[in-house]
């Protein structure tokens, strides 16, 4: 038995975030995170639209880049306070991500984070607040899916929560959040959005349902990304919808191990934090390769370069090569590092990687555990042995290609 959850309702279309004046409530509580959206006037925008319908607003603001389980624990502080019955999470991934987690220890005060990571173990939500989600970023998809991302940096670690419970009840997805989002950021988003809708295609639990916006999404990602990189309106508009036709895909069908690495490599190392999105892309090529061993995972990855991306190839494994070549053509057109030996500050490409080799080398075993533990790995095509993923991440590491 197969499971499909999307949100009640998903407005889309530039001004869509107007529609927040359709909720039914008394007190709402928009969480956001470092200021772009009061700098673009959409904080006040949704502040405003919400008070011309009768609600109380308060603005939980602040939310950081990969926010931490303190963050989370004093929004939730900040909800438990106000009583709001409608939550707003508002911005990129991380503030709704952050959202999400705060909505759980709103209302289950004693839960602990130990609880909440283990996968689909959440108690019933919705006794005292329903979600509604506004992206900025054209990426993680989370206003339409049912995870959230927390990092725990004393321990170096970000958690996946995963639950159908915290799937937010209203999505919005307005591209004009997206017109002022820096090319950078437009890269990385972007690539974390095609690795979304590759690895659900993929995965061993995808369905009819997941593959129709996984191929769908993949196409219009590859075609219009390099142009939304570059700015451009039309492009944003397509990438904003796309990126969250992945998100329908991948909270159903869920995901594989490029996930499970970035997850657990993002905050290792003591020189900088790997950028989600940029590790990603660095590591969806060579997973490829790993994941194309399996005749079903093979078969599909040729399946989207012949038939999706009409790329070259006349047997299944030269369309994979195509297909890992084009995402490598992908990263250089957006200024991304092939691997991490050469990821510079910030995630883009340099001659010398910030995180260093010997760190690496020593922390390798333990963050090879965490990520074959990660709850992504449960659907990838192969899961891999200690051995394997040890090697598999020192091939991401030095930019090799994947022959085992």
């Amino acid at each position: 038995m197969g499971q499909f959850t999307n949100p009640r309702d998903l407005f889309f279309g530039e001004g869509a975030r107007h529609e927040v004046k359709k909720l039914k409530g008394e007190r709402a509580m928009i969480v956001t995170g470092g200021g772009s959206m009061r700098r673009g006037g959409f904080l006040q925008d949704i502040e405003a639209d919400l008070q011309e319908v009768g609600f109380q607003v308060e603005i939980f603001e602040g939310v950081e880049s990969d926010p931490s389980v303190e963050t989370v624990m004093r929004g939730a502080k900040a909800m438990q306070d106000f009583q709001p019955d409608w939550i707003i999470g508002l911005g990129g991934g991380s503030p709704i991500d952050a959202a999400k987690a705060m909505w759980l220890f709103y209302e289950y005060p004693d839960e602990t984070f130990e609880q909440a990571v283990v996968p689909f173990s959440f108690p019933e939500l919705r006794q005292k607040a329903k979600f509604c989600a506004i992206a900025s970023t054209s990426g993680t998809a989370t206003e339409v899916t049912a995870f959230s991302v927390i990092t725990d940096y004393e321990k170096g670690i970000k958690y996946p929560l995963a639950d159908f419970n915290i799937t937010p009840d209203v999505a919005i997805v307005d591209p004009e959040l997206t017109y002022t989002m820096p090319q950078k950021l437009c890269a990385h988003t972007g690539m974390d959005a095609l690795t979304h809708a590759i690895e659900a295609y993929v995965s061993t639990v995808s369905s009819m349902f997941t593959d129709a916006n996984a191929l769908h999404a993949i196409r219009e990602i590859v075609e219009w990304l390099p142009r939304s990189y570059q700015g451009d309106h039309e492009a944003r508009r397509h990438m904003h919808e796309a990126q969250c036709i992945a998100g329908i895909a991948f909270s159903s069908g869920l995901l594989g191990i490029v996930h499970s690495m970035a997850h657990k490599t993002g905050a290792a190392f003591t020189g900088d934090h790997i950028i989600h999105g940029c590790a990603n892309a660095m590591y969806l090529g060579k997973v490829i390769q790993f994941n194309a061993k399996d005749d079903r995972a093979r078969s599909r990855y040729a399946y989207i370069a012949r038939e999706v991306l009409h790329l070259d190839g006349e047997t299944d494994e030269e369309l994979v090569s195509s297909l890992v070549q084009k995402i490598r053509e992908l990263n250089d057109a957006l200024n991304i590092p092939q691997g991490i030996k050469n990821y510079g500050a910030g995630g883009v490409k340099a001659d010398e990687s910030v995180i260093d080799y010997e760190e690496f080398k020593s922390k390798l075993s333990d963050v090879a555990t965490n990520a074959i533990a990660d709850a992504c790995t449960l659907s990838n095509p192969r899961t891999p042995t200690q051995e394997e993923m040890e090697r598999l991440l020192e091939c991401v590491y030095n930019d090799q290609d994947v022959d085992f």
